[in-house]
């Protein structure tokens, strides 16, 4: 590997959209962004996507450029290089953009969906340093998995491998993942704000008020970074809303162990600003759930990149597909 080699990563949201160069190292170059605009379509930002790599070449003639990597939310397919129509981008209906960065840009690239990009940037730089068998959850407004086994990405056969949020562990509860009771419905910011509304609506329809919300009119109103603040401040009522999480968390946590035997999950987003919400019963839970085997070699950890994690998701796709 030449010290004058880099890549591209692209990360591709509903709201913005961000190129990042850099090296195998993650030493940022040069960075770009701007925003998606959904309601132009597809074309636009894919034309923006191409405009920006060019300025970058620009940027940084001296270099050279060794792939390209993409993180975008799914469902996508990594081995085709599709994106078959995110919910946060409308209109992105079986887009080939792998082939068609590829083609305009004569670099190989790759694609992966975002869970997975995150869960690369964990294992090489992040909480997941070091580890052969890891686990990735995001914990954000879904719930999803990237998956490290055996020292490198594993997708599954039809590229749904991680789709852990669909689990379900109660007959009902929150929605998440289209399914009443699902490891997401419980374990994801929207899952905690969907239970903060069931149980307010169930108070309130016996004439009580919660202190998270007082009148009916303030139900759509709840947001999970109200709950964690109230929670973290001691406030009974929301902290049973991270209990019944917390709780839930551990079942599913137990699982993954049972089946994967990891020696690390990290776990991101709304746990990793708020793990003394959650550590606790999780652990309880899981000591009576898991098998002792393989809960005694599993260590679960915050994720480390925070704000950093978009961008080094998409180079870090680069850098895995190009060295495969």
């Amino acid at each position: 590997m030449s010290l004058n080699d880099y890549y591209i990563g692209i990360d591709i949201g509903g709201t913005k959209c961000a190129l990042i160069a850099g090296t195998e190292q993650m030493e940022i170059l040069h960075r770009v962004q701007f925003a998606t605009h959904t309601n132009h379509g597809p074309d636009y930002a894919i034309t923006k996507i191409l405009e920006s790599i060019k300025e970058i070449q620009k940027k940084i003639e001296n270099r050279n450029l060794k792939a390209i990597g993409i993180s975008c939310g799914g469902p996508l397919n990594s081995k085709t290089g599709i994106i078959h129509s995110p919910p946060n981008l409308p209109g992105w209906d079986n887009i080939p953009i792998v082939d068609i960065i590829k083609e305009k840009t004569n670099t190989p690239t790759f694609i992966q969906n975002d869970a997975n990009a995150c869960a690369l940037a964990e294992w090489k730089f992040g909480a997941g340093k070091g580890s052969n068998n890891m686990v990735f959850l995001t914990f954000g407004t879904g719930l999803g998995a990237g998956l490290i086994l055996d020292g490198k990405l594993y997708t599954g056969t039809s590229d749904s491998a991680g789709e852990v949020g669909h689990i379900r562990l109660n007959d009902d509860g929150p929605i998440g993942h289209n399914k009443a009771g699902s490891f997401e419905g419980f374990c994801s910011g929207s899952g905690i704000t969907k239970l903060a509304q069931l149980k307010a609506e169930e108070e309130l329809n016996k004439g009580r008020k919660l202190s998270y919300c007082e009148s009916y009119d303030e139900l759509q109103g709840i947001t999970t970074l109200q709950l964690a603040n109230l929670a973290n401040a001691g406030d009974k009522d929301a902290l049973e809303l991270f209990n019944i999480s917390a709780k839930k968390l551990g079942i599913g946590l137990s699982i993954i162990i049972d089946m994967l035997n990891p020696e690390r999950i990290v776990i991101g987003s709304v746990y990793a600003r708020n793990p003394e919400l959650f550590n606790g019963l999780t652990s309880e839970m899981i000591e009576k759930e898991a098998l002792a085997g393989s809960w005694n070699v599993c260590k679960i950890v915050p994720a480390e990149l925070g704000d950093k994690v978009g961008d080094f998701a998409s180079l870090s796709v680069a850098i895995d597909g190009y060295s495969r």
